[in-house]
């Protein structure tokens, strides 16, 4: 019976010394873990993944707990990026009429005495609405001048442009325009149209978007006569931000028809100023291919003006 005993005695201590032998599986180490929830806590992807490949370089035996930790900061941003998405577009879907509009409001003058005496101011309102498919643009613009005492210009501009994305680049929209310019010869001018368009390039710092489609216009001429046409319109819409407070519009349009088609240009270069100030440059060119009487074909204005964005 003691032989029996030493023998079990025995056997313990060789299965002790033996599972004493094999290593435990490795911790990640404190610090390490400390220095990746605090990358974690940044919310930053880009430093929580860099964090991460410095540790499983220096930790190889960690790295499935590590991975681990990756995959979970992952699921969490998406679930995180998923809700904010869906509450943006629950908070959309309630808003009401006059909610999430942003736009901006721009204003100019100048005055000068001598030789001749000028006075001018420029003014304009753009609104825009987005919502789950529809986007609507709302477009003011005023310009006058007076030379000697005499009013030489007085040029106005309403227009409203709704449209439905049918995808994530190409919509239909609906134009509706007034404008008012005696001194190129009509009292008003009432364009509609409807088509389709593109939204070619859609990125952070550049977009760019065409479209095209029939239309009608109904012009009153200061002389009394009116004429009413059906015509085709095209224009394209281009945005580039060249530098962080530098911006390049350009806007072109062109309603042909027989008689009279009408063909503008308005190219621009914004500077920001901080604050939602922006100071901006505009060239614009509108051509008539049969305008009334006494009116000329080509009419140019350059506009100065500061810009506020809300």
């Amino acid at each position: 019976m003691t032989k029996s005993f030493v023998k079990r005695s025995g056997a313990a201590a060789a299965l002790v010394t033996l599972f004493s032998a094999t290593p435990a599986l490795a911790e990640l180490p404190e610090p390490v873990r400390a220095m990746i929830d605090a990358a974690i806590e940044t919310g930053d992807p880009g430093k929580v993944a860099t964090v991460i490949e410095l540790a499983k370089a220096t930790n190889p035996d960690d790295a499935e707990e590590l991975d681990g930790m990756a995959a979970s900061f992952d699921a969490e941003q998406q679930a995180a990026a998923a809700a904010e998405e869906a509450a943006k577009e629950a908070k959309i879907r309630s808003a009401g009429l006059f909610d999430n509009w942003s736009g901006e409001g721009q204003i100019g003058a100048f005055r000068s005495t001598g030789n001749s005496s000028n006075t001018g101011v420029t003014a304009g309102l753009k609104l825009e609405r987005k919502g789950i498919d529809w986007r609507h643009k709302f477009t003011a613009l005023a310009d006058f001048q007076r030379t000697n005492g005499v009013t030489t210009r007085e040029q106005f501009l309403l227009a409203y442009e709704p449209n439905f994305q049918l995808n994530d680049r190409l919509f239909v929209y609906g134009l509706g325009q007034y404008e008012r310019d005696r001194f190129q010869g009509f009292s008003s001018r009432i364009s509609t149209s409807g088509g389709i368009g593109y939204r070619v390039i859609d990125t952070d710092n550049t977009q760019l978007s065409v479209k095209a489609g029939p239309a009608y216009r109904r012009t009153s001429f200061i002389n009394g006569g009116k004429t009413s046409n059906i015509a085709a319109l095209a224009a394209l819409d281009f945005d580039w931000r060249v530098a962080e407070r530098i911006k390049l519009t350009q806007d072109a349009s062109a309603f042909i028809q027989s008689g009279n088609s009408t063909y503008l240009s308005t190219t621009g270069l914004e500077a920001g100023l901080g604050g939602g100030l922006s100071a901006r440059i505009s060239y614009a060119v509108e051509h008539d291919t049969n305008p009334p009487a006494g009116a000329v074909q080509t009419d140019t204005l350059s506009r100065f003006t500061l810009i506020y964005g809300f």
